[in-house]
């Protein structure tokens, strides 16, 4: 049970603007700095999908077939430009405008120092990507072209951090449009933040968001096979802190859950999803509220879940989950459940009663319980009980439908220890102090209408999140350590200006 690499065969292609201008040598030059670049940027491990160079681009004929053959390339994610001499930005136009992966503008040069005693005219025709660079950058912002630029020496490790990040966001984007997210019935009954408009969010986001009967997750329950049960048991032994009355007295609770396991599992599977949702209103003759295996979705199989029906949020959480692969920590639902108002130590503490996964990262080894649970109406569900690890510069993201448009919304975070032993809560949680402040934040978030579930990413932080939302063309109100009540209300109208003039998703 390990996530697939969603890096694996994906690509990122470098193309290098430069003209004839300059003759031969020079442009044999520019190729081999080029190179060079691309090597060290690849050899770092820093930048998890493969820079692939490309032959430099000299014009408006090669420039539109370099972007279209990006743009019709399904393992291309991105696109990254650099221009080592000046090139006429002219001859960007119809590539550009053809382009439907997204792109960072390099604004780096070859050699890191000038220099002082030898640089004569031959060097400054070869080396003009200071003002390449803004030529370039022009044209992409008359084009109104969204884009990442990143501005430093190609072996800057915040340069090189930088374009790791947007590589990550870009492999977000790349499942966004690849994803199938699999409902179990339908939204919690007169619940208005979660519900949406799945036709829009296909449209912004390419995630196609469909409904599958309940009765069609009891029948794959029905056909789960014993041995399939027992492997995810023996995952569950080996993983978690399990309660000895699940493996003996027990046993056919513990067996159920895994069993309900197996049944999600292999419906995603069978139809391709990567991110599912259900509703504890609607569990058909389903005999638990799921709860072990839907906090396994991120943790195990890297995708996306949320309760209730909220698509919205599985679908974050499985962006997530991609953007922060192979790093410490993941994603997950949160929600918002309780705070601690005491001045000087205000916190926001959030949990869900059944669905927070492990995958944010824990204190102690997580504890597989079982326990009664007020809702729902079926057995006592099994459930992982732990509490989140503490993070510096986590974040929670939640999506919210504004009438006409998705709004994202992001609180940047510090994930803290709770400050007792929480032994009478039998759920997984997380502690957090929010920025600026609780009381700021959550006047904020309130009015920008954020929902109450989130997604939180303990793998990523806020910039990585802010370069999927360009990507996406989606507003991101942002929430940190400079914020003010008073100027983010501006902010907000001041965006929901924007968005409407520009006729902005």
């Amino acid at each position: 049970m390990v996530m697939e690499n969603p890096f694996e065969g994906k690509e990122i292609w470098f193309g290098v603007g430069s003209q004839d201008l300059y003759g031969e040598e020079a442009l044999r030059q520019v190729a081999i700095h080029s190179a060079e670049m691309v090597d060290y940027l690849n050899n770092t491990g820093k930048i998890p999908a493969k820079i692939v160079l490309k032959p430099t681009l000299k014009s408006s004929d090669g420039v539109k077939e370099f972007m279209v053959e990006a743009s019709a390339n399904p393992n291309v994610i991105g696109v990254i430009t650099w221009c080592h001499t000046f090139s006429p930005a002219k001859m960007w136009i119809r590539g550009l405008e053809v382009l439907t992966k997204p792109l960072l503008q390099l604004a780096t040069q070859h050699h890191k120092e000038i220099p002082w005693e030898t640089i004569d005219m031959d060097f400054m025709n070869l080396n003009q990507a200071a003002h390449g660079d803004r030529e370039f950058g022009y044209i992409v912002s008359r084009l109104g072209i969204k884009r990442k630029v990143v501005v430093g020496h190609y072996t800057d490790p915040e340069v090189v951090e930088k374009v790791g990040t947007w590589a990550r966001a870009c492999a977000g984007w790349d499942a966004s449009n690849n994803m199938k997210v699999m409902r179990w019935g339908d939204n919690m009954r007169n619940v208005a933040v979660t519900e949406g408009d799945k036709t829009e969010a296909e449209r912004v986001f390419g995630a196609s968001i469909n409904t599958w009967a309940v009765n069609e997750l009891v029948a794959a329950y029905d056909a789960v096979k014993d041995d399939q049960v027992k492997e995810i048991i023996e995952d569950y032994k080996a993983k978690y802190d399990v309660d000895p009355a699940l493996l003996d007295a027990k046993y056919d609770s513990l067996f159920i859950a895994a069993k309900e396991e197996a049944a999600m599992v292999n419906m995603m599977r069978a139809n391709g999803c990567t991110a599912g949702v259900d509703n504890f209103e609607d569990l058909g003759a389903l005999p638990q509220l799921p709860g072990v295996g839907p906090q396994r979705f991120p943790s195990e199989y890297g995708w996306g879940f949320s309760a209730e029906g909220d698509w919205k949020t599985a679908v974050l959480v499985r962006i997530g989950a991609v953007i922060g692969y192979g790093l410490e920590g993941g994603a997950s639902l949160m929600e918002d459940y309780s705070y601690n108002f005491t001045e000087g130590d205000e916190l926001d503490m959030g949990s869900h009663m059944l669905e927070v996964s492990p995958s944010i990262g824990t204190i102690a080894k997580p504890k597989l319980e079982i326990h009664p649970l007020g809702i729902g109406g079926k057995a006592d569900p099994v459930r992982l009980v732990f509490s989140g690890k503490p993070t510096k510069d986590a974040v929670v993201v939640s999506m919210s439908d504004v009438r006409e448009r998705f709004r994202l919304l992001m609180d940047v975070v510090d994930v803290v220890e709770p400050q007792g032993s929480l032994k009478e809560l039998p759920c997984a949680r997380a502690v957090w102090e929010p920025k600026p402040s609780l009381k700021t934040a959550v006047e904020c978030w309130i009015t920008a209408g954020g929902s109450h579930h989130t997604c939180m990413t303990t793998s990523v932080g806020r910039e990585a999140w802010e370069d999927f939302a360009r990507i996406a063309g989606v507003e991101l109100a942002v929430i940190d350590e400079n914020t003010t009540a008073r100027q983010f209300e501006k902010e907000l109208e001041l965006s929901e200006m924007y968005h409407r003039f520009n006729n902005q998703h």
